[in-house]
């Protein structure tokens, strides 16, 4: 199918029938997940990919009980850096200069640009900034999933402390901003079949 009927096909899926996806699907999504744009190429966030039944049974009353945590095939969880420092932007030039096969010297320009840029601003504005990287991530994954046929709910939906809590998140300089449950619709799911329903494009869209 085309995207756009890749995209007509998907919706938020209320409930989900527990069956598994495949590793080739997953990793087809998790691979378009990889290579989502973001400023500065720096992609600031860290994507969880939970299976556990366990783990997902302690998120469900961080959810707000929506089942879709607990029936999904996988659990994707994207979590923000909560602060953007110094060495991880020298990391990221590190290994741009590895991957383009380039002196690390000739980005010392390119370095100092990104390095002014996030020094500019406040350790909030910095997480701010970072979780909504977290945004573009999530939707090139629902359109990955859609292509691959996999239903994915985008949830934003949950306590963020509580997810941060139970995933041990905040030791790690993250915190939970968007969950992404990967799975098949069920047959009972009231949802299915519904008429899409978007603005008329002459509503969302203006032409200058």
């Amino acid at each position: 199918m085309s995207l756009i009927d890749d995209l007509k096909w998907r919706y938020a899926a209320k409930k989900l029938n527990g069956e598994k996806v495949s590793e080739e699907k997953l990793n087809a999504i998790l691979d378009a997940i990889q290579l989502t744009p973001s400023s500065f190429g720096l992609q600031p966030y860290t994507v969880l990919v939970i299976s556990d039944p366990e783990v997902k049974a302690k998120l469900l009353p961080a959810s707000y009980g929506q089942t879709q945590i607990v029936d999904s095939s996988h659990l994707i969880v994207f979590a923000a850096w909560t602060n953007v420092t110094q060495e991880q932007i020298d990391t990221f030039i590190a290994d741009t200069a590895t991957k383009r096969s380039l002196p690390l010297e000739a980005l010392n320009d390119y370095k100092a640009y990104l390095s002014g840029s996030v020094a500019s601003k406040t350790v909030e504005e910095k997480a701010l900034w970072a979780a909504k990287q977290t945004y573009i991530a999530l939707g090139i994954g629902l359109a990955a999933a859609a292509e691959q046929q996999v239903d994915a709910t985008p949830m934003e939906g949950f306590v963020p402390a509580q997810y941060d809590e139970i995933l041990g998140l905040t030791e790690q300089g993250l915190t939970a901003t968007l969950v992404l449950p990967l799975g098949y619709r069920h047959e009972g799911d009231w949802l299915a079949g519904l008429a899409k329903v978007r603005r008329d494009k002459d509503l969302l869209f203006k032409f200058i």
